[in-house]
């Protein structure tokens, strides 16, 4: 410990996915392409939606609020990863650093949230038909957002603050491509008991988030949805109703099994490369896929895109 530098930091080094010069180019073409189809598929989204009265409704606008966050959550990390390839530069202030810290956490406890409250709105929706329009009602879909915002800006807020309370040595490389918590308390050389301490701290606030809150709700309204889909007597109405929910399902799915997967691989192994690669599937990946798998084989959502290029070209 009495290695230990007490002077404020100035900079971290990112070092990505590998340091071979010639896959930069790559790295950087695949990275710059998945990041312009989350940013324009997301986009048209929410043009699509805000730009027709039939899409006004608690499904669209918690879907356009999804993409919204997406778009915000990929460009907290990537845009920054692809300047450091283009620049030949792996530096990242600590001010960024912790910056992009708060951020990220930020909208992934957002997506989480706002995945959680999509359930509940099918489960209103295939369960409680009739009183769909009285029990999702503008105020509470407002007051459900404002919530979400304030839990994950809550959240993010603390995990932030206690990453400033770390001091940190020479080695300042972070074997990520972004500034993920877990990596940088593994950099911090202050006194071990602390950083233990912050990273079971970091891992509670994980698992409550993502697994007893709204993991949980996530679970109860489908097991709810399933519960109704049963009831209903003819083949046709179960196929309509599960179909309400199938894209939501599966875009549930992918985010939660990729994000599962890194932070339990993350704990069973110490491969930071690895780790960061995993990262990639609900960093950039599920992101991406977003418009296609949950709105872009909307027929309704399809219909008015074309209506919103029809009428922009005449």
């Amino acid at each position: 410990m009495e290695a230990r530098n007490k002077t404020r930091i100035s900079e971290f080094l990112l070092l990505g996915f590998s340091e071979e010069p010639e896959i930069q180019p790559l790295i950087f073409g695949l990275f710059l392409s998945m990041y312009l189809i989350t940013v324009f598929g997301n986009l048209l989204i929410i043009l699509a939606v805000s730009s027709d009265s039939h899409f006004h409704t608690p499904m669209y606008f918690f879907l356009s609020n999804l993409s919204f966050v997406d778009i915000c959550f990929t460009s907290t990390t990537i845009p920054k990863m692809l300047w450091n390839i283009q620049a030949q530069n792996k530096a990242i202030t600590y001010e960024g650093c912790i910056i992009q810290m708060y951020f990220f956490i930020l909208f992934v406890c957002l997506d989480d949230f706002l995945l959680t409250v999509m359930a509940y709105d099918r489960f209103v929706a295939i369960c409680h038909p009739l009183h769909y329009t009285v029990m999702m009602n503008s105020q509470l879909c407002g007051l459900l957002m404002l919530v979400s915002w304030v839990m994950s800006a809550l959240n993010s807020l603390i995990q932030s603050l206690m990453v400033l309370q770390l001091s940190f040595c020479t080695d300042l490389e972070i074997p990520h491509f972004f500034c993920e918590i877990n990596q940088m308390v593994r950099l911090a050389c202050s006194d071990t008991f602390f950083n233990d301490m912050l990273f079971y701290f970091a891992a509670g606030m994980f698992a409550v988030l993502m697994g007893g809150g709204p993991f949980t709700g996530v679970l109860y309204s489908y097991s709810k949805i399933v519960s109704c889909i049963r009831g209903i007597s003819s083949l046709q109405g179960k196929y309509k109703a599960f179909s309400t929910c199938a894209s939501h399902l599966s875009f549930v799915s992918l985010f939660y099994c990729t994000m599962l997967g890194v932070y339990l691989s993350s704990a069973g192994t110490h491969s930071s490369r690895s780790s960061a690669t995993a990262s990639v599937m609900y960093t950039v990946v599920t992101p991406m896929l977003n418009p296609f798998i949950y709105s872009l084989r909307n027929k309704d959502i399809k219909r008015a895109l074309k209506a919103l290029f029809v009428k922009k070209c005449t």
